[in-house]
């Protein structure tokens, strides 16, 4: 049995993980930490466990195995690097750290420690993208030449009693965060592209502040890839009843994905549009997939490499919006060897 203690209920999915962990025959929640006592306090009586203020406690406690972290993004790589000093397996929200320079200090304390990292990238684990993956990796797209992401909601749009719609207020709050929609709702159409279109080589995005928040409510990115590729993502906190979109372009064939709508065309395939009878079956859950790496030693799907390139992407996208620039390979690379 694993141990677990959630960290924090800052982030909206805490309660998400704090489901799955409970609904995982392998882990017991055992204890809450929040940096907001009164916050944390009331989540521990509604997981019937204690809580407790002082976090060195938690991570001293030795029969505690492992930590779910959901605090605020800038809180990431203190409470993630002191949780593996302390030999705890880490599970955590999207993004791992602001700079790719922080996630591979985060990397190297969890390497010294011999402590499993997992981030929660769910829709690489999706029924949709393994099917947009082997449909690349089968050739039925030809050479990819552009890619499209869509991740939109609602959730910035004011309505009667919440100034801030149904999101958090507290996810506005740039020190916090790090970002807005971009680095939050963005980071699916982001590690979705990395994995089917490559490594970027150039990025250039506009972070937009449409209601006056601290951080960008609607934002795009358009990414140039080593392959020759173009990738546009989309994301924002404006979008009433908008799909997720998924879309591949080749010199051989199309793939258009619209939420659980999926349909492709391809010269190998013969005329007109093809829809697959059955998907892949779907990976399992980023949390599954941690907990069994840490019981049964079985390596995940996810990777450091889709968990660094995600930063990558997003340090990429706020260097250009903040410069208004293009932010070309180069710089990119800097990035990455910072570290």
């Amino acid at each position: 049995m694993l141990n677990v203690a959630m960290l924090s209920k800052w982030h909206v999915h805490a309660d998400d993980y704090a489901r799955q962990a409970s609904e995982n025959e392998n882990v017991s929640i055992k204890i809450v930490w929040d940096e907001n006592g009164e916050r944390g306090k009331k989540w521990a009586e509604k997981l019937d466990v204690p809580f407790e203020a002082d976090l060195l406690k938690v991570l001293q406690n030795p029969e505690i195995d492992a930590v779910i972290v959901d605090t605020p993004t800038n809180l990431h790589k203190e409470v993630i690097i002191l949780a593996a000093k302390h030999k705890k397996h880490i599970f955590t929200e999207k993004v791992l750290a602001f700079t790719v320079q922080d996630c591979d200090e985060i990397f190297s304390a969890i390497k010294e420690n011999n402590v499993k990292l997992m981030v929660s990238l769910p829709r690489l684990t999706e029924d949709y993208y393994i099917f947009a993956q082997e449909t690349i990796d089968k050739g039925l797209l030809g050479r990819l030449t552009s890619i499209r992401c869509r991740l939109a909601h609602n959730g910035a749009v004011p309505f009667e009693g919440n100034p801030t719609g149904w999101l958090p207020g507290h996810f506005f709050h740039k020190e916090e965060c790090g970002g807005g929609s971009f680095i939050d709702l963005g980071a699916h159409p982001i590690y979705l592209t990395n994995r089917l279109a490559g490594p970027a080589k150039a990025v250039t995005a506009r972070l937009q502040n449409t209601l006056g928040y601290e951080v960008d409510d609607n934002a795009v990115a358009v990414i140039e890839y080593e392959s020759g590729a173009l990738g546009t993502l989309e994301t924002g906190f404006l979008s009433n009843g908008s799909p997720f979109q998924l879309e591949l372009y080749g010199t051989e064939g199309t793939l258009l994905i619209e939420d659980h709508s999926v349909r492709v065309k391809s010269k190998q395939l013969g005329d007109g549009w093809i829809i697959p009878e059955q998907l892949p079956e779907s990976l399992q859950s980023p949390m599954v997939q941690w907990v069994n790496n840490i019981v049964g030693n079985i390596e995940p799907s996810i990777t450091d490499e889709d968990i660094r390139n995600l930063t990558l992407i997003n340090q990429a996208a706020s260097l250009s919006n903040e410069q208004k620039r293009r932010v070309e390979a180069t710089e990119l690379t800097n990035i990455r060897q910072q570290a």
